[in-house]
């Protein structure tokens, strides 16, 4: 037996900011990002938190799954972007929802968020601590977003990604996690409310502040040989894995990865054109997509691979 995903849902916010609306507050136009992100337009928050947007593909994935609510007996939450410090994200999604056995936390792995968030739900149901998890990755990052900062306001966005898993004949086969703290500030966001009483000195707000090309490279070294490890642990060749889905960093990340690995770029599903980047979010958003178009079949074997600040990366080998 095997944790395996019986359901998906996702919620992206219903207002869209395509990059000629972007070259209005920041000096660039649409040729430029696309040829640099492969983003076309992106879904931004308004009124919409994390906790809600959490919810919404909470509910989405619960429906798919066909479970009862009540069944969930532990739910994580992967974000860098809660609305409040607490009740934490998971507790606010439980309550909403109505799950009234589950075990709630949120953890925090910026980009891998998802996959470490999917690999603790492994470890508890293989422990026999949980049956039935709920699994999200929601994010409002726009609210972290320097808007007159052209290296970061064009990539990332919001939205949120769900998954329901429990012990199934087919699942994961393979988890691998890593994480580089000492390459860490090449991807940082200060916290906004570090001062008390004792230290009143002005602080200026705090944004996201990212080195591109270190996270470039960081990226198209680390991921191939995460998903190399992952699958020489399973005895799986690259050839025989129908499809990678990676976080959705940027199209040439992608890219990138395909050739290095000598896979296909068909085996490599995109929404970053009309998502952009939505951090911990992004994986399972796109794996509700592919779900609902019926591109996963039963049996397929997918990798999934996160990877971003901290520095963190990791993936899974599941079948379908």
């Amino acid at each position: 037996m095997a944790t395996g995903i019986i359901g998906t849902g996702s919620f992206l916010p219903p207002t869209i900011i395509d990059n000629n609306e972007l070259a209005k507050l920041v000096k660039t136009d649409d040729d430029w990002i696309r040829e640099h992100t492969g983003i076309v337009e992106r879904h931004i928050a308004t009124d919409e938190t994390t906790s809600y947007m959490a919810t919404e593909a909470a509910r989405a994935a619960i429906e798919n799954s066909g479970v009862d609510v009540r069944e969930i007996d532990l739910i994580l939450l992967a974000t860098l972007s809660p609305e409040r410090a607490t009740p934490s994200m998971s507790c606010i999604v439980q309550d909403k929802i109505g799950a009234l056995n589950a075990t709630c936390f949120d953890l925090n792995a910026a980009c891998s968020g998802f996959v470490y968030a999917l690999q603790t739900a492994d470890a508890y149901i293989t422990a026999g601590m949980a049956k039935t998890v709920l699994v999200i990755g929601s994010e409002t990052l726009s609210k972290l977003v320097d808007w007159k900062d052209r290296s970061t306001c064009i990539l990332f966005a919001d939205g949120a990604g769900a998954v329901v898993v429990t012990q199934q004949e087919r699942g994961i086969l393979s988890s691998v996690t890593h994480s580089d703290g000492s390459k860490g500030m090449s991807l940082k966001c200060k916290d906004r409310s570090t001062r008390n009483f004792l230290n009143r000195k002005q602080e200026d707000i705090h944004y996201i502040q990212m080195i591109g090309p270190d996270i470039f490279k960081f990226a198209v070294r680390k991921v191939p040989a995460c998903i190399e490890l992952l699958l020489q642990r399973a005895n799986v060749n690259k050839e025989d894995v129908a499809y990678y889905v990676l976080h959705q960093a940027n199209a040439r990340i992608v890219v990138s990865v395909s050739k290095k690995l000598g896979v296909p770029l068909e085996k490599f599903p995109m929404n970053i054109d009309h998502c952009g980047n939505t951090s911990s979010a992004s994986i399972p958003i796109l794996l509700d997509e592919m779900n609902r178009n019926a591109m996963l079949k039963q049996g397929d074997k997918i990798v999934l691979c996160g990877f971003g600040g901290g520095l963190t990366w990791g993936a899974q080998l599941i079948e379908w």
